[in-house]
């Protein structure tokens, strides 16, 4: 089946709320008055029950079907933006100063709404539905604080899934994979001890600055020779901090940087090879380094089932051609991640057209993929909870 005519009809209703809370975007887990405007929908649907405060100011609701099944399906949206000016010029453009849903989260949270009011007034599906609002997925863990809040025991989730715009990808097509879709984001930090000294009496030093060099070059040879060239891993040293002065060989560098990876394997084998590597190639100099090491979001996992699953319901809405089940992933991150850790799931991907890249001041949600991802929400619920 295309789109589903009901979800057509209250269309505008949807887009007015996404742009809305384009208008009025908040970051973080500082997300109260849009958390309060989810909470308020979900009521006037006449939902079974509105819960807030999960993960600290996410919302779920409880959506129940006509039947006594006791299976139950978790459907996600993240709810935060982003700490970017906003240059769109459109009517609905960010109220609030140096911030900006340049993302999308305005999208998939009307989007969510859409599909909790349409499932709230028809309830064909037996079992539950959980319609799950996250705070915090930029960069906040909000995802993890949520499944760490005991959000699929206390609901009693299966099953989770997620879904995210992309630009780039055609309006009217979805695209998935299963295995890892997105990359585990982690981050390091190499400070660099060596001996100071004047600038045209380098023999008296331990330049750090001359290790720092040796070590960029050296981490890349991690990817390059120590990685399966089949797997994946993206090695960015991103910040160089060494030295105040023309004439001072300083006495300390800092490296920082970040790691992208789609198997854990890989990722413990990168904490690893920089945490041998950076030091061995200081004392090789005469220097000292030491390694932080920040994990930040796991890879995003799709399920095997689940993704399948997905899939046929995507060609259900656009027919077979604009389904891409085989995408290639990104190394961008998603905390989403946890959980799908937490419960078997996928993770899909809603094509956004032509429209400026995600995280641009420019950027933003294109309305007229509301009505696909709605329709994409609702027919997921219903197979996955078919009668019996």
């Amino acid at each position: 089946m295309p789109i589903i005519n009901r979800v057509a009809e209250f269309h505008a209703d949807i887009a007015a709320w996404r742009q809305h809370l384009h208008a009025n975007p908040e970051l973080l887990y500082d997300v109260h008055e849009t958390a309060a405007f989810v909470a308020e929908q979900l009521k006037t649907f006449g939902i079974d029950e509105v819960v807030t405060g999960i993960g600290r100011t996410g919302v779920v609701g409880v959506i129940r079907g006509k039947g006594n099944s006791d299976r139950v399906v978790g459907l996600r949206a993240d709810m935060d933006a982003l700490p970017i000016t906003e240059r769109t010029g459109k009517p609905y453009a960010s109220g609030n100063a140096g911030k900006m849903h340049a993302c999308g989260h305005d999208g998939h949270t009307a989007m969510l709404l859409g599909a909790a009011r349409y499932l709230a007034e028809t309830r064909n599906f037996d079992g539950t539905v959980i319609v799950i609002f996250q705070p915090a997925e930029e960069g906040g863990g909000g995802g993890r604080v949520m499944v760490e809040d005991g959000l699929m025991e206390r609901f009693g989730i299966s099953e989770v899934f997620g879904m995210h715009n992309m630009p780039g990808i055609p309006l009217g097509e979805f695209a998935i994979r299963t295995g890892g879709i997105m990359a585990g984001t982690d981050q390091f930090a190499i400070d660099i001890e060596g001996h100071g000294g004047h600038a045209a009496m380098p023999h008296l030093a331990v330049d750090p600055v001359i290790v720092a060099a040796h070590i960029i070059t050296g981490l890349q040879t991690l990817v390059s020779r120590s990685i399966d060239p089949i797997r994946s891993a993206v090695l960015s040293v991103t910040t160089v901090n060494a030295g105040t002065a023309y004439n001072v060989i300083p006495r300390t560098a800092r490296l920082t940087g970040t790691v992208r990876t789609l198997d854990e394997d890989v990722r413990t084998q990168m904490e690893e090879g920089i945490k041998r590597l950076a030091p061995q190639l200081a004392q090789a100099f005469g220097a000292n380094a030491t390694v932080k090491w920040m994990r930040g979001y796991p890879v995003t996992v799709n399920a095997a089932e689940q993704t399948v699953f997905a899939a046929e319901v995507a060609r259900e809405i656009v027919g077979e051609e604009r389904v891409n089940d085989t995408v290639d992933p990104t190394m961008g991150g998603e905390d989403f991640a946890y959980m799908l850790n937490a419960r078997p799931g996928s993770y899909i991907f809603l094509g956004n057209g032509d429209s400026a890249d995600l995280h641009t001041d420019t950027y933003d949600f294109n309305d007229e993929a509301i009505d696909l991802g709605v329709s994409y929400w609702v027919r997921l619920a219903e197979r996955a909870l078919a009668a019996q």
